[in-house]
């Protein structure tokens, strides 16, 4: 490999999420092995690099595409990976992809501690999800070029664009809003508000067939195109709403908790433990297989429980209440607690011994 290829390759990594990049890694590193363990020519497996190159340059550019550029008329916000790829599916299939495009803020604003602002709040959040949440950042500089990699796509905001900031009746999406409001604070352009979910609710439901979505990425791309065409200028924020949701940012900061709902048209702060006995009583009403003891997949627990849920907090919250359930005696485990997946559990049984 020369310089340049090198270089390039860099630069190409160095835009892409560790998410997004191991799987290329771990197969590159399964190649390379079968090349010392099996007798394959050089030529075979050098080609298969080679197309594995190509296959990650190309997720480079289309990543890279989204970026605002000066040409760019408005530039949506929008909240998780989810939503960010229907939103993209949607802005294609109107033909829009040369003149909209869209800044994902991926993180899960219901969990974790938000001192975002600030080096050392940043830290604490990644040491927060490296400690509690399975596979969460690895280190503090992958969360810190991650961020930094949304504000500079920020600053590439044409002053001439609309921006228009997505968001939907739970904590994630409405903290998102008021986060995207703060660092946009320095700049010029219009910022529109829309709830997707609201807005589908309202056109697509009828009184013998409704859907109640509880955030933006549930939400179809074929019933975004619609909601993307009625864009319009009516739902400006003004002055007053922009300095509101900027003070409102402020206060969610300087709250100490790790879990938040949204209740009431406002973001509440709960206790870490506030869905435990919900996860317990969704524990008892699930019938384990026959024969297993009594043990049920935590991952059928967890799905159960998100179906049932009327907020959206994330799966790997709930599976990281049902270890901290397991930590502290209140539920037994069969398996490793790797990922939901890997493990089954059931309520603390009592030994003879102790009765």
């Amino acid at each position: 490999m020369n310089l340049k290829d090198f270089l390039v390759i860099k630069r190409a990594t160095d835009s892409l999420g560790e998410g997004e990049l191991k799987p290329y890694f771990q197969f590159m590193l399964a190649k390379i092995k079968l090349m010392k363990q099996q007798e394959r020519t050089s030529e075979t497996v050098a080609h298969e690099l080679i197309e594995l190159y190509d296959e990650l340059m190309s997720l480079q550019e289309k990543k890279v595409f989204w970026s605002p550029v000066p040409t760019c008329t408005h530039v949506h916000i929008v909240n998780g990976e989810s939503f960010a790829g229907s939103m993209k599916q949607a802005l294609r299939g109107l033909g829009f992809e040369e003149t909209h495009k869209v800044i994902t803020l991926p993180e899960n604003y219901a969990i974790g501690p938000l001192g975002l602002d600030s080096a050392e709040g940043r830290m604490e959040r990644s040491n927060w999800f490296r400690n509690n949440i399975i596979g969460g950042f690895e280190d503090y500089d992958e969360f810190e070029n991650e961020y930094n990699e949304i504000l500079g796509k920020l600053d590439l905001i044409p002053e001439e664009a609309e921006i228009v900031v997505w968001t939907s009746s739970n904590a994630c999406e409405q903290i998102g809003l008021r986060h995207a409001v703060h660092l946009l604070h320095s700049k010029p352009n219009a910022i529109s508000l829309y709830d997707a979910c609201a807005v589908c609710e309202k056109l697509y439901n009828r009184p013998d067939a409704s859907i109640h979505y509880r955030y933006s990425g549930e939400i179809p791309s074929e019933k975004l195109r619609e909601v993307v065409t009625r864009l319009d200028d009516k739902r400006r924020l003004n002055s007053a709403d922009i300095t509101r949701l900027k003070e409102e940012w402020k206060v969610i900061t300087e709250q100490s908790g790790t879990l938040r709902i949204w209740s009431e048209q406002a973001v509440l702060e709960v206790p870490a433990d506030y869905y435990d006995e919900y996860l317990l009583e969704k524990l008892d009403d699930l019938k384990p297989p026959a024969g297993d003891k009594d043990f049920l997949k935590s991952a059928r627990l967890i799905g159960e429980a998100i179906g049932y849920c009327e907020q959206y907090i994330g799966d790997s919250y709930f599976e990281y209440r049902l270890r901290e359930l397991i930590y502290n005696g209140v539920l037994e485990i069969k398996g490793v607690p790797a990922g939901m997946r890997f493990y089954s559990i059931r309520r603390k049984q009592k030994r003879k011994a102790d009765l």
